[in-house]
């Protein structure tokens, strides 16, 4: 009861009152009726079945204890343990359904449509699986299981009354009426069966098979027939063992039709799919893989995709770059991991600071769009001083985190560091256009502990030279902790009762801010809907911070649609349906409904409609910052790699099976490894249109090949939000994928050597993402090269390597870069930082060999790594060995020059 009360207390604050009461009454609802029912057909069925055994039932039975008899009252002890045994399973049977209210309440509120789209096998609207279906299984299970029970405490009065023995009564061995209740239990128990086996075959539609999701050909013309047989001789059965008089044969036989008739199908399904289906199975199951295709393209919205050709051209003509400069001047060079590590180094500013994420967005900076990447500055309460680890720092003073960064995608200092354009505390900005007003995150992915607010205590707001600034919150989210009793109620709930009571600092209009993880607080306030693991954050034209989470609905039971596995969940539907935006500041939600046309979402509109705003009441500053899901943009891409085959007999062969492309990056332990290549977002031109966009593209590969065959873009901007475009490349022509870029990154002689040179020197490269951005009639490869000092854990940039399909290019500089690829400059090391050894050795130690000789040196190593590749991929690994000695020689010898 107290934790409803903080909880009624925590949606009001946010003024979601109604949401919270009409979700505890649709959860007690649930529990009641199943309690309810449970309760009395279970107790009901035991007085019963008292008063059928009620003669051979013990009245009492005697024991002796210390010399002295008692006598216990068997009969009454019965009777208690009836009832008590029935509460529990009640109480435990409305709990477990309590979890599934969502899946009732969208039955019941969901509209019974009976037009639209069809399955084609039972002609039922979506709605009904969707929505009817998971309802009936669940009722289904529930109504089989309180057979079994029946069963039980039937057999267990019949061992209680001592009638376990079948008395003899004829030629047809007739039951004794100790025997009549488990007939009635075990008649109850096959006609749940019987319903059990009819929603069964809705269930075939989402069965998946070897090649493809659905029912097939053996199920259409045996199994779904077949069950409806077996669902009658099942209700035969019922019927059987449920009339006033029967005899043990039969009793024992009742089930006995609806064994053999289950058999006989799967014998008869296994007879068909042996000797029908599999000697001619493409075309025994051509339709139904039709169904699969068309409905899984429909379930991911895959349907929907706008398919066109690109040229995939090789020359630099072709790559057009008069006509694609706000492409180019938007090649996103910082890896954000790269950056990520660098932010920490330059602008935390104080250990307890930290930049958990880095976002990708668009702003308007001196009248052109620009990609950037901003990092929210947030508080870390575990990095605070252990001296400083006390219940007034951690619950009063240390409250927020302060600040954002923000930097141009491509934006370089001269010593390889990001050009900042908002930085600092308090915020500095190098644009007039950006002031952020409300600089303070009461609210982001850090916030994990809970903080009282409007305190005595001012609160640390960031750190100024031998002082701190100080604050306090002026905003008005949070749970107002109000008068003693509140007081104590809410220490209760929270578990801080030994402070929160006794503290002066602590005010009647002090608030409490509880869930400030902005994840954990939008799954609190919807938990039916599933969120994208990435919130980022947004500057408003009002200069307040805000967070936007994407929010999708789901199903595992969309008709005839293939499963995937999102997050250890298996699923056959996704819509990004909601955009959650919580206000950094105050912790203020608001969830806007983006997609009028999915069912689920309408039928939570329903439910819960102070919940759901129009995408149209979003505030444009807001607005114009949405973003095609990444999540979504995965799901989809994994779908499509395979449902992009249309034809049941390219789809059937996995003629043209297709998978996302590969790159060489880092896993989480910090080591490069081969891993598949994560959604970018660019601002481009795409190809045909004749404006930038904020895109998400995503490049594929043929399977196990590493050639590149297409990709696919998810747009962000305007009308053309939340559409995607796939573009196929020519099958008769050979375009480079990641991987192949990467490998003539490797066989570059100068490049190689110069980074294997690097690697000796007491740094280590870090290689960034390898963009393939479209580009003219051409695409363009960029990789970021940066370099890392071991002593020092921020990288900085030191090349760009720039790439056509039949050209590579690459300059210390993006500039430098572009000239060498689209002017024919010639590439060049010469103005690549030095590593820190090479900065800090004396002017002599540079001067003991002449320049030339030191650039004859390096060569050298490079052809020799060349050659060495070259014999090691050729197989002659004894030359190839020789070669690698003579590199070591090399590098020995330009080690000991450097020194």
């Amino acid at each position: 009861v107290l934790s409803y009360y903080v909880e009624a207390l925590w949606f009001a604050s946010l003024g979601y009152q109604d949401v919270f009461r009409k979700a505890l009454a649709l959860q007690w609802t649930v529990f009641l009726a199943f309690s309810a029912v449970t309760f009395l057909v279970l107790y009901g069925w035991f007085l019963v079945l008292r008063r059928v055994y009620a003669r051979d039932l013990p009245s009492g039975s005697t024991i002796f204890i210390g010399g002295q008899t008692f006598r216990l009252p068997v009969e009454r002890i019965l009777g208690f343990i009836g009832l008590l045994a029935s509460l529990l399973i009640a109480v435990i049977t409305g709990t477990s359904y309590m979890a599934e209210w969502p899946t009732f309440a969208l039955y019941w509120y969901a509209p019974r449509t009976t037009g639209g789209v069809l399955d084609p096998i039972f002609d039922k609207p979506i709605n009904f699986y969707l929505f009817t279906l998971p309802a009936w299984q669940l009722v289904a299970s529930w109504l089989v299981t309180l057979a079994v029970i029946a069963c039980l405490v039937a057999v267990s009065f019949i061992f209680v009354s001592g009638r376990t023995r079948m008395l003899a009564g004829g030629r047809g061995g007739y039951i004794p009426l100790p025997w009549r209740g488990f007939s009635l239990a075990f008649g109850f128990f096959l006609l749940a069966l019987a319903i059990r086996a009819y929603i069964s075959r809705f269930e075939q539609i989402l069965d998946n098979h070897t090649i493809f999701d659905g029912v097939t050909y053996t199920d259409a013309h045996v199994t779904l027939t077949g069950m409806l047989v077996v669902c009658a001789a099942l209700v035969l059965g019922a019927a059987i063992v449920s009339i006033g008089v029967v005899s043990v044969r039969w009793l024992l036989g009742a089930a006995a039709p609806a064994v053999v008739c289950y058999l006989v199908v799967q014998i008869l399904g296994w007879y068909v799919g042996s000797f029908i289906v599999k000697p001619n199975e493409l075309a025994r199951e051509r339709p139904y893989i039709t169904y699969n295709i068309d409905f899984t393209r429909q379930a991911y919205g895959l349907n929907h995709l706008l398919q066109r050709e690109f040229p995939a051209e090789t020359t630099v003509e072709a790559a057009d770059a008069a006509n694609n400069q706000a492409t180019l001047q938007n090649i996103r060079l910082w890896d954000w991991r790269a950056l990520q590590d660098t932010l920490r180094q330059i602008q935390e500013i104080r250990t307890y600071y930290d930049f958990p994420d880095i976002d990708i967005d668009r702003y308007e900076i001196n009248g052109a769009m620009r990609e950037v990447m901003l990092a929210a500055r947030e508080l870390n309460i575990d990095k605070l001083p252990e001296s400083s680890r006390n219940w007034i720092n951690e619950k009063l003073i240390y409250t927020h985190g302060y600040g954002i960064t923000m930097n141009p995608v491509n934006g370089f200092t001269t010593e390889g560091l990001p050009t900042l354009i908002l930085s600092n505390m308090p915020i500095q900005s190098t644009e007039p256009s950006f002031v952020v007003k409300r600089p303070e995150i009461y609210f982001g992915e850090l916030t994990n502990t809970e903080v009282y607010v409007k305190t005595r205590q001012q609160e640390f707001n960031y750190p100024q030279g031998q002082t701190n600034s100080l604050t306090s919150y002026e905003g008005t989210g949070g749970v107002q902790i109000g008068g003693f009793l509140r007081r104590v109620l809410i220490a209760f709930d929270r578990g801080d009762i030994t402070k929160l009571p006794f503290s002066d600092d602590v005010t009647k209009e002090s608030r409490l801010l509880m869930r400030r993880n902005v994840r954990e607080r939008v799954a609190a306030l919807a938990p039916f809907l599933t969120y994208d693991s990435d919130p980022y954050i947004v500057i408003g034209d009002d200069g307040r911070l805000s967070w936007i989470i994407d929010a999708f609905t789901t199903s595992d039971s969309y008709p005839y649609s293939t499963h995937y596995t999102l997050r250890s969940t298996t699923i056959n539907y996704l819509r990004n349906s909601v955009k959650a935006v919580i206000d950094a500041y105050d912790g203020t939600t608001t969830l806007y409904v983006f997609d009028t046309q999915d069912p689920v979402i309408t039928a939570y509109r329903q439910i819960f409609p102070a919940l759901f705003k129009d995408a149209t009441a979003m505030p444009p500053a807001l607005r114009k910052h949405v973003r095609y899901p990444e999540l979504l943009l995965r799901l989809q891409a994994a779908a499509y790699a395979v449902y992009h085959m249309t034809d049941p007999q390219v789809f059937y062969n996995r003629e043209d099976l297709w998978t996302v492309a590969s790159e060489v990056g880092m896993d989480e332990s910090g080591q490069q490894k081969t891993l598949a290549m994560e959604p970018n977002f660019v601002l481009m031109k795409l190809p045909g249109e004749t404006n930038i966009e904020f895109v998400e593209i995503l490049p594929f590969t043929p399977a196990n090949r590493n050639n590149l065959i297409g990709w696919i873009a998810g747009r962000s901007d305007g009308t053309q939000y939340g559409t995607s475009i796939v573009y196929d490349f020519p099958k008769t022509k050979l375009v480079d994928g990641p991987l192949q870029v990467e490998a003539r990154i490797d066989q570059n002689a100068q490049l190689s050597g110069q980074l294997t040179l690097w690697n000796q020197q007491g740094s280590h490269v870090r290689r960034g993402t390898l963009l393939v951005i479209p580009c003219g009639r051409a695409l363009l490869y960029a990789e970021p090269i940066y370099l890392q000092a071991e002593r020092s854990p921020m990288p900085e940039l030191r090349l760009v390597v720039l790439a056509l399909q039949d050209r590579l290019a690459y300059g210390p500089t993006f500039d430098s870069a572009m000239r060498a690829l689209f002017e024919g400059e010639t590439s060049s090391l010469s103005a690549a930082a030095p590593l820190e050894a090479e900065r800090n050795a004396p002017a002599s130690a540079a001067a003991k060999k002449p320049t030339s000789d030191l650039n004859a040196l390096i060569a050298g190593a490079a052809k020799d790594l060349a050659d060495y590749q070259r014999l090691t991929a050729e197989g002659k690994l004894g030359e190839a060995g020789q070669k690698l000695e003579q590199l070591k020689r090399k590098l020995d010898e330009l080690n000991a020059r450097q020194k």
